[in-house]
């Protein structure tokens, strides 16, 4: 796997500058929504073209969870519009639509990109957050829906080529977004150092970002210079260790609570965690993992150490503590939506999680998390 060019901002843009100047590149692909238009950098693209002789090719076709039918809109324009290099300005959504694009725009568009093997290519990619939360910006995997269904893609040609971490671009975000996407972000790294998965590589970066998201929070959330350069460079961690582990059940469970209740990604994520992590210390004997359950034991004790706890019991209450601090609450659920929810879990998710967890242990998880109706 190519390592990412990390790009940051020094003299008024001049290194993305030369990036640009450096893929010569005539034609570049915008992606992005259409907030793009309130955010600082936008100015820098409108007069690329005076400045540098590029052409900007804006697409925002797409929604939040974003449809398959976008992306074939944006294949399609990257063919007409005869473009040879992606950037992507946004959050997951963006960033998920850009890689999609990219992957698929050397494909034949007469069948499914969905039913074809991705051909490599080497058109050149840059994203740039505008959240500190997704991590997407560091992974091989998007997201995108087909016929109501979400789509997992995982492939090598989705990772960005290169990456612009630009904090300021975090000022902007309202509050509940700035909340949300940072508890996405802690959620990825304690989901990848319990994962199956993890490895030694892997659960350096989740500690790191633990650390780097916990020391920082209050700084973020205040909206500084300070926390918001810490909190994008923690959720781009974290997502390195997504990128070598997966997620696992928390992330499983959290998509339905999303559309359901149509909560944020990164505040249902957190919901489900809060809930998981206690029952999995407290069922070790249902270990999967191959390395065994006192690996398992250890690996709790680490992430009680990164969250500066003395177990891995102090450091699940600490979670949920964070999640009230944060005015986080649960939705309320009736009986039917339990049965939605205990139905909606992909099974292959749950391979990643360390603790085998049968149907009837997602319906306890679930009533644990949310608030039933009376």
């Amino acid at each position: 796997m190519k390592k990412q060019k990390i790009i940051t901002l020094e003299n008024n843009y001049d290194l993305l500058d030369e990036y640009i100047l450096e893929q010569k590149s005539k034609n570049i692909m915008l992606v992005g929504d259409k907030s793009l238009s309130l955010l600082s950098i936008n100015d820098y693209f409108a007069y690329l073209n005076d400045r540098l002789k590029v052409n900007i090719i804006y697409f925002n076709d797409f929604k939040p969870n974003p449809q398959y039918e976008s992306v074939i809109k944006g294949v399609q324009l990257f063919k007409t519009e005869s473009c040879d290099m992606i950037i992507a300005i946004g959050g997951g959504s963006a960033i998920d639509v850009a890689k999609c694009i990219k992957l698929y725009c050397n494909m034949d568009d007469s069948q499914s990109y969905l039913e074809q093997t991705p051909v490599p290519n080497d058109i050149p990619f840059l994203a740039i957050p505008t959240t500190a939360g997704t991590g997407s910006e560091s992974t091989r995997y998007a997201v995108i829906y087909y016929n109501g269904e979400k789509q997992s893609i995982a492939n090598d040609g989705c990772l960005p080529s290169a990456i612009l971490m630009e904090p300021r671009l975090l000022k902007t975000l309202p509050i509940y977004q700035k909340k949300s996407t940072m508890l996405d972000a802690l959620c990825h790294a304690i989901e990848s150092f319990w994962s199956v998965n993890s490895t030694e590589e892997s659960r350096k970066f989740s500690e790191a970002a633990i650390k780097m998201i916990l020391d920082n929070k209050d700084s973020y959330i205040a909206n500084e210079d300070k926390g918001n350069a810490y909190m994008m460079q923690a959720s781009n961690i974290a997502g390195k260790a997504i990128n070598i582990t997966q997620t696992t059940a928390g992330h499983a469970m959290c998509y339905k609570l999303t559309s359901l209740y149509g909560i944020a990604h990164g505040h249902a994520a957190a919901l489900c965690i809060s809930k998981l992590f206690p029952f999995m210390i407290q069922h070790t004997d249902k270990c999967i993992d191959p390395r065994g359950e006192r690996f398992l034991n250890e690996i709790f004790i680490q992430i009680a150490n990164a969250m500066e706890c003395k177990n891995a019991i102090q450091a699940s209450i600490k979670f949920n503590e964070l999640i009230g601090e944060l005015n986080m609450s649960a939705p309320i659920a009736s009986e039917e939506d339990f049965v939605i929810l205990k139905n909606s879990v992909n099974p292959e998710r749950l391979k990643n999680n360390p603790i085998k967890l049968e149907i009837v242990d997602i319906d306890t998880i679930y009533h644990k998390i949310l608030m039933e109706r009376k």
